[in-house]
């Protein structure tokens, strides 16, 4: 934030706070999705992850969506099996490789997920058209270092800390 001559207005802390409650805003979203749909939190994020890797045209493997999430094998398996009962997704042989299993979404996941977190996109996408390219190149740029950093943190912490 700036004032009328441009100088910065807020101190780091302050924005790490901003941003802290712009999480706090997405996970409450994000827990209001999982409980219309009577999906765990988990599940939510795995929804997001393979609607993400299917936009970059990115294969999801059921080992590549336990990295994403952090889980284990087993845990992975009974994610993608309740997943697949529900209709969110399915698992294919890889057609280069049949040893490797393909998790894709399905259409039903795709219009839950657009129907609730479409509004979201739209509002988001407005506010980010108010800016100009340069300030989204600063705001990329803040995002991936702090994405970075967390990953950084996430990492060097040991469990149980």
């Amino acid at each position: 934030m700036t004032d009328t001559n441009g100088a910065p207005t807020s101190s780091g802390h302050e924005t790490v706070h901003l941003l802290r409650a712009l999480i706090v805003q997405l996970d409450l979203f994000g827990a209001e999705f999982a409980a219309e749909h009577q999906l765990h939190s988990t599940d939510v994020r795995a929804l997001i992850s393979l609607l993400d890797a299917e936009r970059a045209e990115q294969p999801a493997t059921p080992g590549w969506l336990g990295r994403q999430l952090g889980l284990n094998s087993a845990s992975v398996t009974a994610l993608i099996d309740r997943m697949e009962q529900r209709g969110l997704v399915v698992r294919e042989r890889d057609g280069s490789d049949r040893r490797r299993v393909i998790i894709s979404v399905t259409g039903r996941a795709k219009k839950l997920g657009s129907s609730f977190f479409g509004p979201l996109i739209g509002q988001a996408t407005d506010v980010l058209e108010s800016f100009s390219l340069p300030q989204l190149e600063t705001i990329g740029e803040f995002l991936t270092k702090m994405s970075a950093a967390v990953e950084a943190t996430r990492g060097s912490q040991a469990p149980g800390d």
